[in-house]
């Protein structure tokens, strides 16, 4: 027989993490990794939407980092894990921004703001963008007196709604879609 997907134990609003302290479901930990879960579904529908082969390699990638980062953040901080956890690396960081720039050298440049739009796949690396940064502000209001090794996941999510909004302009640009400047109503 299968293993049950449901445990019961969370019936009371609470949960474990990974350490086995309960805490609240509405937990800022609970709220920023599942946050980022909600990022990773993002990422696997822009996956299976994009055109592009080399960039669905990357959103595989992304996706790969961003269970990384909800299995740290799983962590009760104040009880080492006897689990081997995936780490994350500056490295990380310095591909996306590789990345970033390779894309960004092919396109012209933005002389307004944009609307998100122009092509459903577009639009929903918009939703993305805008879900890393949800995300990355969950993590800040989780642990605002960090220490300085402790903020690579930070990073990696600032990093990456620059990513995503760089990917969407790429993504119009390969599709043909135009841009949709955004022109303020002034009265």
């Amino acid at each position: 027989m299968a293993t049950r997907i449901y445990t019961k134990t969370g019936d009371r609003g609470s949960t474990s993490l990974i350490g086995g302290t309960r805490v609240s479901k509405s937990h800022l930990r609970i709220e920023a990794y599942g946050t980022v879960d909600e990022l990773n579904s993002h990422i696997g529908l822009c996956r299976d939407l994009l055109p592009d082969e080399p960039g669905r390699m990357t959103l595989h990638e992304i996706q790969d980092r961003l269970f990384t980062i909800g299995s740290s953040l799983a962590c009760d901080p104040s009880k080492g894990s006897k689990m081997q956890l995936p780490d994350l690396d500056e490295r990380d960081v310095e591909w996306l921004e590789k990345e970033i720039d390779r894309m960004n050298e092919q396109l012209p440049e933005m002389k307004s703001f944009i609307l998100p739009g122009g092509h459903a796949i577009v639009s929903q690396l918009h939703i993305a963008r805008c879900v890393a940064r949800r995300a990355e502000r969950c993590c800040v209001r989780l642990e605002p007196g960090q220490a300085e090794t402790d903020l690579l996941p930070l990073k990696y999510l600032n990093r990456l709604s620059d990513y995503l909004f760089i990917l969407s302009r790429y993504t119009g640009m390969q599709l043909n879609a135009a841009e949709i400047p955004w022109k303020p109503r002034v009265r």
